[in-house]
C-alpha cells in the first residue's frame, strides 16, 4: 500500500512513516507539512491513502481534503490528529474523507490503513463515542430549497439511522428498486455521493447546529 504523510508535526511524520513502514505491507510515498503541500504530492504521486493531519500551518487539512475530493472523488483521504472536535469529524466525513482516528491510537493507525483500501469508512473508538454530540437539534430545515419530498426526507432519516435498503424498503413497503430510486435522487438532490455523506448531512445539517 502507497501512502502519503501530512502533518506539520516533523517528528510524528517520521514516526508514523518508521511505525508503519514497519508492518511491511506500507510504503510511504511521500511527506508534506501542510495542505498546499498534500495537493500537490496527491496530484504528482496518487497515493492509494492520505493520511493526513487537520490542523496545519496556511491550509488546514480539512480545506485541503475538500477541494481534493470534488477534483478527485476517488481519493482515499484518512485524518489522523489529536483532536475529537465535533466539528471536525461532521465536516471530514461530509467532504468525503474515508475515515477519522485520532494519533493517541497509534495501534489502530495500520488496521485503519488496511479498512480504507478495503472501501470502509473508520473511526478511532473515540471518535465514534463521539458521534452522538454531532446529532444536536436544530430549529427545522428547509428540505423545500433542495425540493425533497416526505418520502425522500423518511428514507434519509432512516439512512442516517443506519438501515439498508431491504430493511428501509421492508419499513415503507416499497421494492428495493424504488428505494435506490429515490436514493438516487436525494443524492442528486443534495450533491452528495453516497449514504455516508446523506447520514453526515442529516446529523451535521439537520440535526446538527
Amino acid at each position: 500500500m502507497r501512502i502519503a504523510v501530512i502533518d506539520d508535526d516533523r517528528l510524528a511524520a517520521i514516526s508514523l512513516k518508521t511505525i508503519l513502514e514497519s508492518t511491511g505491507s506500507v510504503t510511504v510515498e511521500a511527506m508534506g507539512s501542510s495542505g498546499t503541500e498534500a495537493m500537490g504530492i496527491y496530484e504528482s504521486v496518487r497515493p492509494d491513502v492520505m493520511l493526513m493531519d487537520i490542523r496545519m500551518e496556511g491550509m488546514t487539512g480539512l480545506e485541503a481534503g475538500e477541494i481534493l475530493m470534488k477534483k478527485h472523488p476517488e481519493a482515499k483521504i484518512l485524518y489522523l490528529t489529536t483532536f475529537s472536535d465535533d466539528e471536525y469529524i461532521a465536516k471530514a466525513l461530509f467532504i468525503g474523507a474515508r475515515g477519522y482516528i485520532l494519533k493517541q491510537d497509534f495501534e489502530g493507525i495500520a488496521p485503519a490503513l488496511e479498512a480504507v483500501m478495503r472501501g470502509q469508512t473508520v473511526f478511532g473508538s473515540e471518535v465514534a463515542d463521539r458521534l452522538p454530540a454531532v446529532m444536536k437539534s436544530r430549529e427545522e430545515f428547509d428540505f423545500g430549497k433542495f425540493g425533497i419530498t416526505d418520502k425522500e426526507k423518511e428514507i434519509l432519516t432512516l439512512v442516517a439511522e443506519g438501515l439498508n435498503n431491504k430493511e428501509i424498503a421492508g419499513k415503507m413497503y416499497l421494492s428495493e428498486g424504488t428505494v435506490r430510486n429515490y436514493l438516487s435522487a436525494l443524492l442528486e438532490k443534495l450533491d452528495l455521493r453516497d449514504r455516508t455523506q446523506l447520514a453526515v448531512f442529516y446529523y451535521k445539517e439537520i440535526k446538527g447546529q
